[in-house]
């Protein structure tokens, strides 16, 4: 059995601005590392002591594991970055307005595929591939705390896939620099359970 620590990464500019930000390669902006500073001094984040990090190889989750886990070995899994948003990807909902195909999506609950990028299932799928890359690295080396510096929608797709109880996609998502605790469970047939699932925020009043 490990512990995980599946995190958000802190705030990029986009972010600031509510623009879907997928493949765009953002740095943190100054508020985002702020934050993740200011977090990093909570009990909340200083009882998380993980052996390894698994990072998305955009440079805004490299940054928050840095901030949050300095010193830590930090591995890159290119499955786990985010969500490929197509011609919706670095516009928020304001500049969007009027266009047909994004009205179609928004009409859809957010199941249609991005137009010229990934729908949900193959990014989920994809996730989830990378999840288990991780899990097979633990798995070898022993570990048994681990943090995940990832993206929203790969938390979402992760823990839609293994928690337990089952909840729906969206039901996890978090804010940026905001995460889960979850301890792992796998039987010996193969089956990947993530249980005792518990938020990871900050205290009342600070701002992520």
């Amino acid at each position: 059995m490990a512990e995980l620590y599946l995190i958000r990464h802190g705030k990029t500019y986009g972010n600031t601005l509510g623009r879907y930000i997928g493949t765009t390669d953002e740095d943190l902006c100054s508020e985002g590392r702020e934050a993740l500073l200011g977090l990093k001094g909570q009990e909340d984040y200083r009882s998380l002591k993980p052996e390894k990090v698994y990072v998305s190889p955009l440079k805004r989750c490299l940054q928050t594991a840095e901030i949050l886990f300095p010193g830590v070995p930090a591995e890159s899994v290119p499955e786990l970055r985010e969500c490929d948003f197509g011609e919706f990807e670095n516009q928020n909902y304001k500049e969007l307005s009027g266009n047909p195909s994004y009205q179609a999506w928004v009409d859809s609950g957010g199941t249609l595929p991005f137009p010229g990028g990934e729908s949900r299932e193959g990014f989920q799928s994809r996730c989830v591939e990378g999840f288990l890359r991780v899990l097979d690295d633990i798995r070898t080396r022993g570990i048994e705390r681990a943090a995940l510096a990832v993206h929203g929608g790969t938390i979402m797709s992760i823990l839609s896939a293994f928690a337990f109880p089952k909840e729906e996609f969206y039901h996890w998502q978090v804010k940026n620099g905001e995460g889960f605790r979850a301890l792992l469970d796998e039987t010996d047939k193969g089956g990947i359970r993530l249980y005792e699932i518990s938020h990871i925020g900050p205290d009342p009043g600070v701002s992520a």
